[in-house]
């Protein structure tokens, strides 16, 4: 099974053109690495209404992994994680919390994981290197979920994890 993957970068510098993207491509770079294919990046401006309204568009019609990143701090437009349990059907705290374990900045983040229809969303933090290592804390797991919400695995079998 081909595994799809987009990745959703929360920031109003780099919406401003004021800064580079390098977190959408330290993820994009990992994602393909670990044999997802990569098949859109998107850019929008922190704040709930804008998460949601991205989320949502990358969701629609969609099998696969969206992966945002940046907006999961304690700062004033830091509001990722709000944005995205609007859109949520079922939160997957274990990945959230599993990716928090994977340095101890990551105790900071207040970013959350769940579903929406076969899509599994995931929040990771702004930096390149708290996205990537974030996100390598689960990357593990997460073929098996898509294969739950594609309806491919049951839950029942037996899975190996690495």
């Amino acid at each position: 099974m081909e595994f799809l993957a987009k990745v959703l970068t929360v920031s109003d510098g780099v919406v401003a053109g004021t800064r580079e993207d390098r977190s959408g491509l330290a993820l994009e770079e990992l994602l393909s690495k670990a044999g997802f294919r990569v098949v859109q990046r998107m850019v929008t401006s922190d704040g709930v209404e804008s998460v949601s309204a991205a989320l949502l568009s990358l969701s629609e019609g969609f099998h696969g992994l969206v992966v945002s990143t940046g907006g999961t701090g304690f700062g004033p437009r830091d509001l990722t994680p709000e944005g995205t349990k609007g859109i949520l059907e079922r939160e997957a705290p274990g990945i959230a919390e599993a990716a928090r374990l994977a340095s101890p900045l990551g105790r900071l983040s207040r970013g959350v994981a769940g579903t929406r229809g076969a899509v599994l969303i995931i929040n990771t933090p702004g930096s390149p290197g708290g996205a990537t290592e974030t996100l390598s804390a689960v990357i593990d797991v997460i073929p098996h979920a898509l294969e739950l919400l594609s309806g491919l695995s049951s839950s029942h079998e037996s899975v190996q994890v690495k």
